[in-house]
């Protein structure tokens, strides 16, 4: 068997058009069962319309999708009836209670009453919002909304959770509680596909990633592969007044390839991608720059982010 033949989604060329828009141009990837994968990119980058025809509720426009064995556009209902989705938005039933519209979404799936409250009063355990089940939705905050949709999206046990943006507009602290009960996830063996554009988050949850840009998909691996491939052991970030920094771009280009891999200046600082940040802090010294601060850290996924998608704001 081979390992397509193993994956849970299978994308060959998979292609998305509006009118004249290319919203997802030819992309390949796959998803392995008990993996957590996932879609990394900018706004606009294609990443929420390629979950929308994953998830049975956009038809492909070109090229070959399967999800579960099956073509979304034969078995839609079939497919959609072994995903748990979260999407963007929640879409709870603010004048039910938390029980309630984990009950009534199992029914959807012909689950029946007592079956599905039993599986909401675990769900509700899991997520931590026992005490609140009685509670009406407007009153939860929205980290507790989140985990309430989370929730809901696993009470027909799917082999697949869906996830767009699963933490956007959550605060910090929010944050971390959803990705405790998705890593919780993981760790039970459930196949995790998520949309993000949170570099910490696909560090923490995603055990392969493809970043997207303008569509396409720009690169591929584990979060560890692509730092290691497309970034340096470490950055050396050199901090000057405001309009110091640009007047050293010839200058510090020059010290490439013997003091960095690569030079990126910012209007108040500059970044040196290099092997060895204090070998190269030092050589910055020796050659008389007198930056107001100096920092060495590890390279992470987020300058790989930046480096195949860039800094520049695109509107979506």
């Amino acid at each position: 068997m081979d390992a397509a033949d193993q994956s849970l989604i299978v994308a060959r060329g998979l292609t998305k058009t509006f009118g004249g828009i290319t919203a997802v141009d030819a992309i390949d990837f796959s998803v392995g069962a008990g993996e957590s994968f996932g879609f990394l990119g900018p706004n606009g980058a294609g990443k929420s319309s390629t979950m929308r025809m994953i998830g049975g509720v956009s038809p492909v426009t070109a090229g070959e999708l399967r999800v579960l064995g099956r073509d979304p556009a034969v078995d839609g209902p079939q497919i959609r009836a072994r995903l748990g989705v979260v999407p963007q938005e929640d879409t709870l039933d603010l004048e039910l209670t938390v029980l309630d519209n984990l009950v009534i979404y199992g029914r959807y799936f012909d689950l029946p009453r007592k079956e599905s409250r039993r599986r909401a009063v675990e769900l509700l355990e899991f997520v931590q919002l026992s005490d609140r089940s009685g509670s009406r939705v407007e009153e939860l905050s929205g980290g507790m909304k989140r985990r309430l949709t989370i929730a809901r999206a696993l009470i027909n046990e799917p082999d697949i959770l869906l996830l767009d943006e699963p933490t956007t507009g959550l605060d910090p602290q929010a944050r971390h509680v959803v990705w405790d009960r998705l890593y919780r996830l993981k760790q039970q063996g459930v196949t995790l596909v998520l949309t993000t554009h949170y570099m910490d988050e696909a560090e923490q949850l995603c055990d392969r990633l493809v970043v997207m840009d303008r569509a396409r998909i720009v690169a591929e691996g584990s979060p560890r592969e692509l730092i290691d491939h497309w970034s340096t052991p470490e950055v050396l970030e050199l901090r000057f007044a405001v309009g110091v920094a640009e007047t050293l771009d010839g200058q510090l280009a020059s010290w490439v390839p013997d003091w960095a891999e690569r030079v990126e200046v910012l209007p108040d600082r500059v970044l040196l991608y290099t092997a060895d940040g204090e070998a190269t802090a030092e050589e910055v010294h020796r050659r008389g720059l007198r930056p107001v601060s100096t920092l060495v850290r590890r390279s992470s996924l987020e300058d790989v982010f930046l480096r195949l998608t860039g800094r520049s704001l695109v509107e979506s």
